[in-house]
């Protein structure tokens, strides 16, 4: 090979000599110019790219992994370079080191519907792989530990756990608007042994949902969604003081709305059954939720773990869900439970009928009776400073 005696052997000038052979279909002469080049400016990331290429349209393996491992060594979020890494990784036959690095792909490309051309092909194969490489992954993990699983009374935990681990479910983690209190464990529902008054409360279910129907059309019953006037758009805007998600309330921020108990005393007379949470200007808080047909209520976080959330399913048609982090369920009327509101939740109700839940908060159940205590004085000293960051 002569690259002619007048060259000067710069990196730019090799690179340029480099493409002419690859072009000329001389891809070991190619890549041996290359790599002059890469020696000179080691630094250059393309100058690893490109003789990278040219190794493997020479067919050396070896070599073109280098290469990649160099260029990434650079810039470790270079998409082409991640690209032809997962594409070599599972053209030698290496699927888990494929998986990592179409993972790596995924984790830095834009969403496929962004992607045009070969990108829009490599993120597509890159989603399909990941995907069929998880899925090999939890039906062998499911397998192996069929035997045991089925051994374990309360798989809840554990359930949860090899889902994550096998690409099958998120954990989720509190996000609170307002107070958070460290340390409590972040639980999407909560065990019902922690609420052993749930089950009176449901016994009573017959009588609240008469109360509930009752309400139906009431001029009481407000939009749940008020945002500030001159709010910018966002999640909440579909909502915003509109009666597709409305709300009756008994209690609000702390206080009786003695109106709305005199009208639903079967409804009050359970709530002073239950434990609710006492915080003056914040909590009790106790409503029936009425959502209409149609109505979806966007993924939200709450204001503070110190409290946790009870539904009890009133009116509830076919259609209707509830997520909470990783786990979803359906309201079943006249089944209760309790969860973190600080965690990621959505509803909906895709009937064509109402959808009614009476919504009341409680203290969470691993607060200590002096951490509730001092709880509360924390917010009234809160209030009397005059700076009020709670509210």
């Amino acid at each position: 090979m002569s690259t002619g005696p007048a060259m000067i052997r710069t990196p730019q000038a090799l690179n340029a000599a480099g493409l002419a052979r690859l072009n000329a279909g001389d891809a070991a002469a190619a890549a041996a110019l290359f790599a002059e080049a890469a020696a000179l400016d080691p630094a250059a990331l393309p100058l690893w790219l490109n003789l990278a290429h040219a190794q493997r349209v020479a067919g050396d393996d070896a070599g073109e992994g280098e290469a990649l491992a160099r260029a990434l060594a650079i810039d470790a979020r270079d998409l082409g370079a991640l690209i032809r890494s997962a594409e070599r990784w599972e053209r030698i036959g290496q699927p888990a080191k494929a998986t990592r690095a179409w993972s790596g792909v995924l984790a830095v490309a834009p969403p496929l519907a962004e992607c045009a051309g070969p990108l829009r092909d490599a993120v597509a194969h890159a989603t399909g792989f990941v995907a069929a490489r998880t899925a090999d992954f939890a039906r062998a993990i499911d397998a192996a530990l069929a035997d045991d699983l089925a051994t374990v009374a309360d798989r809840r935990r554990i359930d949860a756990a090899i889902a994550a681990a096998t690409g099958r479910r998120r954990i989720y983690v509190n996000e609170c608007a307002g107070l958070h209190f460290p340390f409590l464990p972040a639980d999407e529902f909560f065990d019902r042994a922690h609420f052993p008054w749930l089950a009176d409360l449901e016994a009573a279910t017959p009588a609240i949902r008469a109360e509930a129907e009752a309400l139906l059309g009431h001029d009481g019953v407000k939009p749940y969604v008020a945002m500030e006037p001159g709010a910018p758009p966002n999640k909440w805007t579909p909502l915003d003081r509109s009666l597709d998600w409305g709300a009756y309330h008994l209690w609000q921020y702390g206080a009786l709305i003695r109106e709305a108990v005199a009208r639903c005393p079967a409804t009050a007379a359970a709530l002073s059954a239950v434990p609710q949470a006492e915080l003056p200007g914040r909590a009790p808080t106790a409503f029936f939720s009425i959502l209409k047909p149609h109505t979806r209520i966007p993924p939200h976080t709450g204001v503070t773990n110190t409290r946790t959330i009870v539904h009890l399913p009133l009116i509830v048609p076919p259609g209707c869900g509830f997520r909470v982090g990783g786990e979803t369920r359906e309201w079943v009327e006249g089944q209760a439970f309790a969860f973190d509101d600080t965690i990621e939740h959505e509803a909906w109700n895709d009937s064509d009928a109402v959808r009614v839940v009476l919504i009341l908060d409680v203290w969470n159940p691993y607060l200590t009776a002096d951490e509730r205590r001092l709880l509360q004085a924390y917010y009234a000293a809160a209030d009397a400073s005059g700076h009020n960051p709670g509210e």
